[in-house]
């Protein structure tokens, strides 16, 4: 069994225990962006999926399974790019802490990872102090890859 399977295993079990069904178009969806450290567009996945399955899919569509996938907390929107991103704990038994994504500006890479939470209610506090309501602890950080700055050096 190779990762994305087991991504998909995992994936169903999630959606089964919540009462919800992996359809084969969401189990194509998250494969796809399973398989990249990109962030994708809904229209990045619409041609990723045209030439992966040989199919059209319409955008609507994408993005009812889009919303599906983050409600099942398997994919992670990033908000200010508006694309999307595999969560990298689908396979864990863990439970998740609050995501922050690592975006390198180079070759745009995301890497996902968990901000400690005493991090988030320090920034949570200060966010009350300046006279603001934090919404979303999601962060979302410009950087540089190693592999890029090695390229680049």
């Amino acid at each position: 069994m190779n990762n994305i399977d087991t991504i998909i295993e995992h994936a169903e079990q999630n959606c089964k225990s919540h009462g919800s069904r992996l359809t084969t178009k969401r189990k194509q969806v998250l494969s796809l962006l399973a398989q990249t450290d990109k962030a994708l567009s809904a229209y990045d996945l619409i041609d990723l999926f045209v030439k992966e399955n040989g199919e059209k899919i319409p955008a609507m569509s994408v993005y009812r399974i889009l919303d599906f996938l983050e409600a099942e907390h398997l994919v992670h929107k990033l908000k200010l790019a508006n694309k999307y991103i595999a969560c990298s704990h689908i396979t864990c038994k863990h439970e998740h802490g609050v995501p922050q994504f690592l975006i390198c500006s180079v070759c745009n890479a995301v890497k996902e990872i968990t901000v400690n939470k005493s991090t988030i209610n320090e920034l949570n506090q200060s966010v009350e102090q300046a006279g603001f309501k934090l919404v979303s602890p999601q962060l979302e950080i410009n950087c540089i890859c190693n592999e890029c700055l090695a390229t680049a050096s």
